[in-house]
């Protein structure tokens, strides 16, 4: 079979379904690949560079005539919707919801579509998921558009022509975007500050050196689990809330990105037009919700505004189209993974498995017929992990009382402990000669304090200290100088041998030591 990528249509849109790189991989799937020619022009892929990759560059008309599976990133126009036959797959995104009309019209042409914006949010599916890997080069570059629309530096720096501070950034949600937006302004020397409706993200926030804004409001999100990994819509009451702490950001904050956007629903409004007019002149505002209304309330779809108070609002709606070398070759890997499901045989031969939760929930058509909304997946999206009871804070009295009852409890096993050990003393010294006893003494109080003495030595030193107890031990050597002047030859050689080997224990324990030692030194 053949699967091929037409050029993009879309006004603007500069990114390609195929890449050198995934043809070369399709291949290996067995499939025959066709781009149109220029396809991948504006996004750095020359046809002379396909061509290399053994693929066949064709006209647009031969390649949907030609093709088996048509592979695209913007939804088909109602002209290339009508170039479908029956039997053709599509992949492409799709956004069903919002096009009943696109929906209807494939249906009409009885072609197989597979939206990739409809890949279930599920552990197996990651390898296919398009809507993420285009919110991490959104978050990204909302950052760099940022940099571009900002008058100074993001790292704070102090210089012989005077200092200059650090900025402040706001990220408002902290999905795919927003994490890749944290990571972006830290990175660049920011001083981060991250928003979420779901505080269970604080940590991972925070492990990436940003601050998580806390919000002294008492309410029970709900998982990802049950809205495909997204967060749930929140309470009028925790919206003013919300709204409140973000009234006392704004004055403070150089740069806000907000990355508030659900599928096929309005984006939320977060930064009203007075927290516009508090900010500083020469504040920037990336809204990356801008394509379903913003959740600045300012923004212009697709358009850059500077405000009376000289506030830059970038409401553009193509970031992942901005990089198109970048985001091609993550989209088109993402189609390639989907293919690689649809190819189990690895034959060149599609095997439409309605049964496959991922290829069911991301088909919308199929054999004439409208798929779209899928069955839930049998495997829940996100698995939620359980809240653990936070402990019982004790009283003064109570801990009091435990540490107590721990210590009479440690007296009692040691008094056990030396009751029994003394016992077995007494027993054994009532068989055995005075010369065994004395050594057997001497024997357990060196056990005892050696016990003691490792016992208060920390971790780290454990295995240097090891080292040089080992060469301590090789007193023995001792003995064997001492057998060393012996008439025998045997007793000499065994001497000698015995003098050897303890030698290299004692020079390794010691040499071991040193060079542990010298790792916990600054240089």
């Amino acid at each position: 079979m053949k699967i091929g990528a037409p050029k993009e249509t879309a006004a603007g849109e500069a990114r390609v379904a195929m890449t050198p790189q995934s043809a070369k991989d399709l291949q290996k799937l067995g499939y025959e690949c066709l781009i149109e020619k220029g396809a991948g022009l504006l996004a750095g892929f020359g046809d002379a560079a396909y061509e290399a990759a053994g693929v066949k560059v064709v006209t647009a008309a031969a390649l949907w005539k030609e093709a088996d599976v048509v592979a695209k990133v913007r939804p088909p126009s109602d002209s290339e919707t009508k170039k479908l036959s029956e039997g053709q797959t599509l992949i492409s995104f799709f956004y069903p919801a919002a096009n009943e009309k696109l929906l209807e019209a494939a249906k009409a042409q009885k072609a197989n579509v597979i939206a990739m914006d409809m890949v279930p949010r599920i552990s197996r599916a990651q390898k296919m998921d398009a809507l993420s890997s285009m919110a991490n080069i959104a978050g990204y570059r909302a950052v760099i558009e940022a940099g571009n629309n900002f008058g100074r530096f993001f790292t704070g720096q102090v210089t012989a022509a005077g200092k200059v501070p650090p900025a402040k950034v706001l990220i408002v949600g902290a999905g795919v975007a927003g994490l890749a937006a944290i990571g972006t302004a830290t990175s660049l020397g920011a001083i981060t500050y991250a928003f979420d409706v779901r505080p269970e993200v604080a940590e991972q926030i925070e492990s990436m050196g940003a601050e998580f804004v806390y919000l002294d409001f008492d309410e029970q999100t709900q998982d990802g689990a049950a809205t495909g990994g997204y967060a749930a819509p929140s309470s009028p009451e925790f919206r003013e809330a919300q709204l409140k702490k973000f009234r006392e950001l704004a004055p403070d904050i150089d740069i806000v990105i907000t990355t508030a956007l659900i599928p096929n629903r309005d984006a939320p409004v977060l930064w009203t037009k007075d927290m516009v007019e508090m900010m500083k002149p020469g504040s920037v505002i990336v809204d990356l919700a801008a394509e379903r209304g913003g959740n600045c309330e300012m923004t212009v779809k697709d358009e850059k505004i500077v405000t009376d108070n000289g506030v830059t609002i970038v409401g553009y709606t193509d970031f992942p189209s901005r990089m198109a070398t970048q985001s091609s070759l993550l989209y088109s890997t993402n189609v390639r993974h989907m293919m690689s499901d649809l190819t189990p045989g690895k034959d060149g031969q599609v095997v439409h498995n309605m049964e496959d939760d991922v290829i069911r929930g991301a088909t919308v058509t199929h054999a004439g017929e409208i798929t779209w909304p899928p069955p839930p997946p049998k495997v829940q999206a996100i698995a939620a992990a359980p809240k653990k009871e936070k402990p019982k804070e004790l009283t003064v009295e109570e801990k009091k009382a435990a540490e107590i009852a721990a210590f009479k409890k440690e007296t009692r096993n040691q008094f056990a402990l030396l009751g029994i050990g003394g016992a077995l003393m007494l027993l054994v010294g009532l068989w055995a000669p005075a010369s065994f006893m004395q050594h057997f003494i001497v024997f357990v109080l060196a056990v005892f304090v050696g016990f003691q003495v490792i016992w208060g030595v920390a971790h780290s030193l454990h295995t240097p200290l090891m080292a040089v107890t080992n060469a301590i031990s090789s007193i023995i050597i001792v003995g064997a100088l001492m057998q060393i002047g012996s008439g025998s030859f045997l007793v000499i050689l065994l001497a000698a041998l015995s003098v050897f080997m303890a030698g290299i224990n004692i020079f390794g324990g010691f040499m071991v030591t040193r060079r542990m030692l010298a790792m916990f030194q600054k240089s």
